[in-house]
């Protein structure tokens, strides 16, 4: 599980379009299945702390007093956004 873990990592950062599991699947050939892929995403072992042990070593390797690269995964009111069940105020 953890060398297909740091596969997809790798796979989610150097990405330039949208990524998903099939589309790594197609990138492997067939070796990894989406359902592999799904069963990792699925599973419990997979938190923030999982994350952040994958992507520091690259954090720290690319940092620079130049700026900050800030993932934030709100999303932001647009005048022309109509609420409902998914958009809206979660508090």
């Amino acid at each position: 599980m953890e060398n297909l873990l740091g596969l997809y990592t790798d796979y989610s950062i150097v990405s330039l379009c949208l990524t998903n599991r099939y589309g790594l699947s197609v990138l492997s050939e067939g070796r990894i299945s989406h359902d592999q892929v799904t069963r990792l995403l699925s599973s419990s072992k997979i938190d923030s702390s999982c994350l952040w042990k994958e992507v520091k070593p690259i954090c720290w390797e690319i940092s620079g007093s130049e700026g900050v690269l800030i993932i934030d995964d709100s999303v932001e009111e647009k005048k022309y956004t109509d609420r409902n069940e998914l958009i809206c105020c979660h508090l």
